[in-house]
C-alpha cells in the first residue's frame, strides 16, 4: 500500500521540484533581465522601480553612444579596453591550465617524497583571500606598474584550479597509466597523449571558472593601472559610470557588453563544464 502512494506522488513531487527551481531561477535572472532591458531604453526611463522591466521605447542608442563616447584619444578606445581584457584572459586561463594542471598530474599521479606536505600547502593556500596579499605585491611588483604582463602573471598560478585538476585526475584510473607505461611512455608523454584528453570537462570547469575571475579583476588593476593605454574593461566601466551626470541607460549598455564574453565563454564550455561538474560531484 505504501509503495503505491510512494508512487503516486512521484509525478507530484518532480512538479514541486521544477516549480520551485522555476521560480528561483526566474528570481535570479530577474537582475539580468533589468540590466538587459534598462540598457535599451532613455535614461530617464530606467530607475523607474518595477515599471523598469517593461519593454516600452526600446532602441540600440544607449550602446551606440557608449562606443562613440569611447573611440578617441582623449578618451581612449572601447574596443583597445576589450581587447586588453581579453588578452590578460587569455594568458591566464591558457597558462594556467598548462602550469595548474600539470602540479596537480604531479601531485596526484606521480609519487615522491614530501607530496603529502606539499598538497596541504596548496590546500591552505586556498583560504588566503588575494585582498591580504595584495598591498604586499603592490610594493614587491611597483616598479613593473602600468604593464601588461604584471596585470597577469600574479593569477596564473592558482590553488584552487589545481585542487580542481587533482580531485578530477584521481578519478582516472591508474591501469589506463599502467599500460601506457608498459608501451614505453614516460611522463610527459602519459600527460599530454592520455590524461589530458580525458580530462575535458576538468580542464571546461577550470578555464570557466578562471575566465570569470579573471573577466571581472578589479581590485588589482586598480592598484596597478594609472594609464590608460594599459586600462582593462571593468576599470574602464568604473571610470565611465563616474561621469556626471550619470547616464545609467549608457551604463547597463556598458553593463551588458561588459558581460557578453562571459556568456559566450560558457556557452562554449558548457557541455564540458557541466560535465566537469558532475564528475566532481560523484568523487565527492
Amino acid at each position: 500500500m505504501s509503495m503505491n502512494t510512494g508512487l503516486t506522488r512521484t509525478p507530484l513531487r518532480r512538479f514541486l521540484d521544477y516549480a520551485v527551481l522555476s521560480v528561483l531561477a526566474f528570481v535570479f535572472a530577474l537582475p539580468a533581465i533589468y540590466l538587459l532591458i534598462g540598457s535599451l531604453k532613455p535614461s530617464d526611463e530606467v530607475l523607474n522601480g518595477l515599471a523598469g522591466f517593461l519593454p516600452t521605447n526600446l532602441s540600440l542608442d544607449n550602446y551606440t553612444a557608449v562606443l562613440d563616447s569611447l573611440n578617441s584619444e582623449s578618451t581612449g578606445y572601447f574596443w583597445r579596453f576589450m581587447g586588453i581584457s581579453l588578452l590578460l584572459a587569455f594568458v591566464v586561463v591558457t597558462g594556467g591550465l598548462f602550469v595548474n594542471s600539470m602540479a596537480a598530474y604531479g601531485l596526484s599521479r606521480l609519487k615522491w617524497r614530501g607530496q603529502n606536505a606539499v598538497f596541504t600547502l596548496i590546500l591552505l593556500l586556498m583560504l588566503i583571500p588575494f585582498e591580504s596579499v595584495a598591498v604586499p605585491l603592490f610594493y614587491m611588483f611597483n616598479d613593473q606598474r602600468n604593464t601588461l604582463p604584471i596585470l597577469a602573471l600574479p593569477f596564473i598560478a592558482n590553488a584552487f584550479s589545481v585542487y580542481q585538476f587533482h580531485t578530477f585526475f584521481r578519478t582516472i584510473p591508474p591501469s589506463i597509466e599502467e599500460a601506457a607505461r608498459i608501451d614505453g611512455a614516460g611522463p610527459w608523454r602519459t600527460f599530454f597523449a592520455i590524461i589530458v584528453p580525458m580530462s575535458k570537462p576538468a580542464f571546461a570547469s577550470v578555464a570557466i571558472l578562471t575566465f570569470l575571475i579573471q573577466w571581472g579583476s578589479f581590485l588589482w588593476p586598480v592598484l596597478m593601472v594609472s594609464d590608460p593605454a594599459v586600462r582593462p574593461l571593468p576599470l574602464e566601466m568604473s571610470v565611465f559610470q563616474a561621469q556626471l551626470p550619470p547616464d545609467w541607460g549608457q551604463i547597463l549598455a556598458f553593463g551588458v557588453l561588459l558581460v557578453l564574453p562571459v556568456l559566450v565563454v560558457f556557452v562554449f564550455f558548457q557541455r564540458w563544464f557541466v560535465q566537469g561538474v558532475a564528475s566532481s560531484a560523484v568523487k565527492g
